[in-house]
């Protein structure tokens, strides 16, 4: 239930605004409004009565994503999860921002911060929203994009990373993925199959 819906249509716009500026084009649209939109539908389609904070957090995950590049941080398996530490905590304070705005106060910012800072995977209700949404969105939309990108991936591997999504998944998440209410990526379903049954 959306507490007042004008205050929380004007974060939205905030969010989408901010990431109307990506310069990097997905299907001829600023990349991460697009996908931002999508973890929105998504989100409309697996839990239509989830929580203000986790429908705000959601379309905020990726926000201004572009900013911390990856190549700001060395290009080893350290750097790698320091940049991923790093863009959490840029995407929860730019959320936050932009939600203070908006006229959100300190308590539903910090929720919202504390979901798109990934933090509670398990134990937040919130986080693991925006975990189940971002898994199915990228099971839905970017999974077989990615596989085409890493054609050195063997099945080994690519079992491997499908099990690492499904591992940050509720039981829901994963159900709902397989109910046939999302779009599996064809060539890849057999590959599913085996990673999620073993």
């Amino acid at each position: 239930m959306i507490e007042n819906t004008e205050r929380f249509s004007r974060a939205m716009a905030l969010f989408d605004a901010a990431n109307a500026e990506d310069p990097n084009l997905d299907e001829g649209q600023p990349k991460e409004l697009l996908y931002a939109q999508r973890m929105s539908d998504m989100i409309a389609r697996f839990a239509p009565d989830a929580s203000e904070a986790s429908q705000l957090a959601v379309r905020a995950q990726h926000i201004q994503r572009w900013k911390v590049p990856r190549n700001t941080y060395p290009m080893t398996t350290e750097g790698y999860h320091a940049w991923r530490t790093g863009l959490y905590t840029f995407q929860a304070d730019s959320a936050g921002e932009l939600m203070r705005q908006a006229g959100y106060d300190d308590a539903m910012i910090e929720r919202v911060k504390k979901a798109v800072g990934k933090r509670g995977i398990k134990s937040n209700p919130d986080t693991q929203m925006l975990e189940d949404i971002a898994g199915l969105v990228f099971i839905e939309h970017y999974m077989l994009a990615f596989a085409l990108s890493k054609p050195e991936y063997d099945e080994e591997k690519w079992l491997e990373i499908i099990r690492k999504t499904w591992k940050k998944m509720s039981k829901a998440a994963q159900a709902f993925a397989l109910s046939g209410k999302i779009k599996l990526p064809e060539p890849l379903v057999p590959l599913i199959t085996k990673a999620v049954s073993q």
